[in-house]
């Protein structure tokens, strides 16, 4: 039987994290970027979110099979209470539970830190097709999430037009 666990994301981790990240840069529309990013660049942005935020990894059996992170949610002060979310787990590890796992602990981290508020940037398929589905959005519904915003029409991937999705979730009391 297979063990899980969550760690924290350490700057040595790029290359396994982006090994997951480039399937959804080269095959969806779930990243918005058209590049893989460099493993210096990735280990970057690593680098730089450990500085204010959270970022786990979910291992089994010793591989990492997915990821989860906090940033901002805006640049201002006064937003110091919220952040935006972003998940990504290896696509042969879909469907265990890990996806859960990995927020669960992210959330306890990050109300452990004070932040109150919890957003979700979403792909949202004007058609489900075989680079974006409504998975994302079904997932954050099942761990809370409502559905507050909607842009359309303003990402541009795989010669299709895709709208976006905010999705919003309170962890604390808000004072």
């Amino acid at each position: 039987m297979s063990r899980a666990s969550i760690r924290p994301a350490a700057p040595e981790d790029a290359e396994s994290l982006l090994g997951i990240y480039a399937y959804y840069v080269e095959h969806t529309a779930i990243s918005f970027e058209y590049e893989v990013p460099s493993p210096e660049e990735f280990r970057s942005r690593i680098v730089h979110t450990l500085e204010q935020y959270p970022y786990l990894v979910l291992e089994e059996d010793g591989v990492i099979r997915g990821y989860a992170y906090a940033g901002p949610f805006k640049g201002r002060a006064a937003y110091r209470f919220s952040c935006e979310m972003s998940i990504y787990l290896d696509p042969a590890a879909k469907g265990r539970g890990y996806g859960r796992l990995l927020y669960e602990a992210l959330e306890a981290e990050l109300g452990k830190r004070g932040i109150l508020n919890l957003y979700a940037c979403i792909g949202d398929p004007i058609v489900e097709d075989e680079t974006l589905t409504r998975n994302s959005e079904q997932f954050h519904r099942h761990m809370g999430y409502t559905k507050v915003g909607e842009f359309h029409r303003c990402g541009y991937k795989f010669g299709r037009w895709y709208n976006m999705i905010w999705m919003e979730k309170m962890i604390g009391e808000h004072t």
